[in-house]
């Protein structure tokens, strides 16, 4: 299924003359955080909060309440995830969607690109996820696929999850090959792994060493 085949056009933007009770209304019926405004025209202004709804008189035309518009939205041509970028950069669950010309087409709701990203292999094929970490001037990400491919792994998937300090984190999820041979050559390419996994015999074995070098001291 194509992304544009999620447009909704359950909620028509509402228009500039209307009045602001129309606006609270509609967000006691609906459990959106925006509703989007048009003007006589058909053309997208934007979208009002819910928060900033209920602060004004209910009797005014949005019109006089224009410059608390939200001017965000996407194009139908967008991929789901500059969408899902754009639900979370303006903390809002309905993206209204445009065409090249403009045209308002409808919107996206936030649930519905989330289950498109839960669909992803990422998320929806068996298999273990690592946390590594190192210096931004070191690491590459074919490296991090080499090192996974080597072990017969089968990278699924890898984001940046963490860039601070010139340290920069990864989290890889891996299907079709055992961890530990993978945990063990990250560490020989001087990667730390972040992730806790019962499958890291490197830290059991360590562990066990060193119980057993306590109870031969104790003798």
């Amino acid at each position: 299924m194509l992304l544009s085949d999620y447009i909704i056009n359950d909620v028509k933007p509402l228009l500039i003359k209307e009045k602001v009770s129309a606006l609270q209304f509609l967000f006691n019926q609906l459990t959106y955080s925006h509703i989007p405004i048009k003007n006589e025209d058909g053309a997208y202004l934007g979208c009002i909060s819910e928060n900033d709804a209920y602060c004004f008189e209910s009797d005014k035309p949005l019109i006089e309440c224009a410059y608390a518009t939200e001017g965000f939205f996407v194009r139908n041509n967008a991929t789901w995830l500059n969408v899902l970028e754009d639900f979370a950069a303006n903390n809002t669950n309905i993206m209204p969607v445009l065409d090249a010309q403009n045209n308002y087409l409808g919107y996206y709701e936030l649930n519905d690109i989330i289950k498109l990203f839960n669909e992803t292999p990422f998320f929806s094929e068996p298999g273990g996820i690592l946390i590594i970490e190192k210096s931004v001037s070191d690491y590459s990400f074919s490296e991090v696929a080499q090192i996974v491919e080597s072990n017969n792994g089968k990278l699924l998937g890898a984001f940046i999850s963490r860039l601070e300090n010139d340290v920069i984190q990864i989290t890889v999820k891996i299907g079709n090959a055992s961890l530990n041979d993978v945990i063990q050559s990250f560490r020989r390419y001087s990667y730390n792994i972040l992730s806790e996994t019962e499958d890291d015999l490197y830290l059991e074995n360590l562990k066990e060493r060193s119980d057993y070098l306590t109870k031969y001291l104790n003798m």
